[in-house]
């Protein structure tokens, strides 16, 4: 066994009802006794529901359609989270937004609201449930990003600020704790084919020959990295390889995209 995993979970998953949050709530169900399912939509939480226990009759699983940019909404999740029994081991901070657009005709609502979906949200959870995760012999937190956490991407300008903060977040965190029971890990999909993408993505991506996962692929990644010690994934390659150019070399991945520019134009709203 390795230094992370556990026999059962006791699991926090925001944006349970999206394309990913959904078929990791799936892939995770197996390996846990008891799920907190956060969404924003209380009728597709309720089915998400229904489809679980029937497949896990045995299995607590607790629904809760909240905003969590609200505190209220982030009230409810720690008071629900604090009451289960054996308390929380697993919170998966997966609830996130995107927006293709040209930045400087991106309203600074939307700005507001991305940065805080993707980053500040995250940040607070992390904040407030702590005290539950330390209180556990052994327990994880786990900030899905994007591999736009690394490579600042043309028309994600806002969206790659959210990401890019996350993935610093989850380092500074996860070196404040390194002496405690808590490991805090980075997990990030490259394109993944969910309703997140608008018809210009998918375009693009179609263009530019952009490689694309299924949520189904990515949550058996997760699986497996959650199984293991590594402190971050980043899926894909050729992504990987660009993310470590990046990291080393920002002016050779700056060219490479630089030759995109063009077709990304096109596909940007206008």
């Amino acid at each position: 066994m390795s230094a992370y995993k556990s026999t059962s979970y006791r699991l926090v998953l925001t944006g349970a009802t999206g394309g990913i949050g959904r078929c990791l709530a799936f892939a995770l169900a197996p390996s846990c006794s008891a799920m907190l399912l956060i969404g924003r939509s209380a009728e597709k939480l309720a089915e998400l529901r229904r489809q679980l226990q029937a497949a896990h009759p045995a299995l607590m699983i607790v629904c809760l359609a909240a905003d969590l940019c609200s505190e209220d909404g982030r009230n409810r999740l720690v008071q629900v989270a604090g009451a289960f029994p054996g308390g929380v081991n697993l919170l998966v901070n997966n609830a996130g937004i995107s927006d293709f657009a040209r930045f400087n005709r991106q309203s600074e609502e939307r700005i507001e609201t991305l940065i805080a979906t993707n980053l500040t949200v995250p940040i607070l959870l992390c904040r407030r449930l702590l005290p539950l995760l330390l209180a556990q012999e052994r327990a994880q937190i786990i900030n899905v990003g994007s591999v736009f956490g690394d490579l600042g991407y043309p028309g994600f300008a806002s969206y790659c600020a959210s990401k890019f903060g996350l993935r610093g977040f989850t380092q500074a965190l996860r070196r404040e704790l390194s002496d405690s029971a808590v490991a805090v890990r980075y997990f990030a999909p490259r394109a993944t084919r969910t309703d997140l993408n608008s018809a210009g993505v998918e375009a693009m991506n179609a263009e530019l020959g952009t490689k694309s996962d299924e949520p189904t692929a990515v949550a058996e990644v997760f699986l497996e990295f959650l199984a293991g010690q590594r402190a971050e994934c980043i899926l894909g390659w050729p992504e990987q390889f660009y993310v470590f150019v990046n990291r080393l070399f920002a002016r050779i991945t700056d060219s490479a995209i630089g030759k995109q520019l063009p077709v990304i134009r096109r596909h940007l709203p206008n």
